[in-house]
């Protein structure tokens, strides 16, 4: 039975997977490179430091993966900054549902830099009982490190614990993890069929996700 909730934040709280690529993309052309889509693919899931060496020598310009990753976070900022990365529709109310039913945590590949500038933009840090960055755990995702770190935090097995996903290697590391994997396939980056295949319930829609949060969480009260 299900007492805690795992949620993933790009792509899942937030609409800010296409502002990666756009930073990432911008960067590589300031220096001659053409970034594209299976670039993007590459680094989806990687922790900071992982993608910033990717970055780093994709560009081939000498920088350094510390200079390439405060570049692409800067811009990051910025963009949270003009009003550029918003929450999506439903998913204060997912958040704010779950937890009221139970402690609910965020892993999240992007650095902590952005993950405490949204979650404090957008008034939401008050629901989460701890978050996680890929960046502090030895292996990004698809590897399980993030998803089992925020789960130690809670204090809850991994088994316990329902997590809230939208991309290929985010889907493989909540299961990879041992965790109940919910599913909020991305439009613009849609996971891979094996990836997706590892979700007990699926929805594009958070109220959707939301009624099947809840009804879990619900479930593990009653034991």
């Amino acid at each position: 039975m299900a007492e805690a909730v795992v949620f993933d934040m790009d792509g899942v709280l937030v609409e800010s997977e296409h502002l990666w690529e756009e930073l990432w993309t911008g960067f590589a052309a300031e220096r001659g490179a053409r970034w594209g889509a299976e670039q993007t693919k590459s680094c989806q899931g990687m922790s900071a430091p992982e993608w910033a060496a990717f970055l780093a020598e994709f560009a081939g310009a000498g920088d350094s993966p510390e200079e390439t990753e405060r570049s692409v976070v800067d811009g990051m900022i910025r963009a949270l900054e003009e009003g550029r990365i918003e929450l999506l529709p439903g998913a204060r109310e997912m958040v704010a549902e779950a937890a009221a039913l139970g402690p609910i945590a965020l892993a999240s590949s992007a650095p902590r830099r952005v993950i405490d500038a949204v979650l404090v933009q957008h008034g939401i840090d008050h629901y989460f009982k701890a978050t996680v960055s890929s960046a502090e755990v030895p292996r990004g995702k698809p590897s399980p490190d993030v998803y089992l770190a925020a789960a130690g935090k809670l204090g809850v097995p991994p088994a316990k614990c329902l997590a809230v996903e939208d991309s290929s290697n985010g889907l493989r590391a909540a299961a990879a993890a041992g965790m109940t994997v919910v599913a909020i396939p991305n439009p613009q980056y849609a996971p891979a069929e094996d990836a997706l295949a590892k979700a007990a319930f699926a929805s594009s829609e958070h109220d959707a996700v939301s009624r099947f949060l809840t009804d879990r969480l619900k479930e593990g009260d009653l034991v």
